[in-house]
């Protein structure tokens, strides 16, 4: 298959760590809550803002530190967790994280319905997001294309449902 630009194999490798970088998850954890409250209709802006932050701290900075320490303490390679065997603690701790941040938004704080199950079908768009960086992590040799699909296809799965049950 030809490609849609022709740029020489390093230029490649520098797009697709760019693009591996700034699309990480911490940073989409981060950045997502605060678009959500800046494009809130909310009349109270501070107020959707606190929520975000909850949210990111529960969503981006909890897991974000659980994997930081990892790394500083010898136990994780790299933030991206390069070594199969090393992810299953950092994800459960993240996965906790996110779960007890969705609980207090939900039910202990009564956060508004679009903080905790973003724009939903709106956001199809940005699955162009999804395809670039399965790119990037393919060309980085840090996935196989079967890995990336069935990271795709578990995120769908787990993604529907979730925004049927919370939206």
């Amino acid at each position: 298959m030809p490609a849609l630009v022709d740029l020489p194999a390093n230029s490649t490798s520098q797009v697709a760590r760019v693009v591996t970088e700034a699309c990480a998850p911490a940073v989409f954890a981060a950045l997502m809550p605060l678009i959500i409250a800046l494009h809130s209709t909310a009349p109270a802006v501070m107020t959707v803002l606190g929520w975000a932050l909850l949210a990111i701290l529960f969503c981006s900075v909890v897991p974000y530190a659980v994997i930081w320490v990892g790394v500083r303490r010898g136990r994780l390679t790299d933030h991206h967790i390069g070594v199969r065997e090393q992810r299953r603690r950092p994800l459960v701790y993240g996965l906790l994280s996110v779960l007890v941040g969705l609980a207090v938004l939900v039910v202990l704080a009564g956060a508004p319905r679009p903080l905790v199950a973003v724009f939903g079908p709106a956001l199809i768009p940005s699955l162009a997001i999804v395809v670039l960086v399965g790119w990037s992590r393919v060309r980085l040799g840090d996935h196989t294309i079967g890995q990336v699909v069935a990271g795709a296809l578990a995120g769908i799965l787990i993604a529907v449902p979730t925004f049927v049950l919370l939206a």
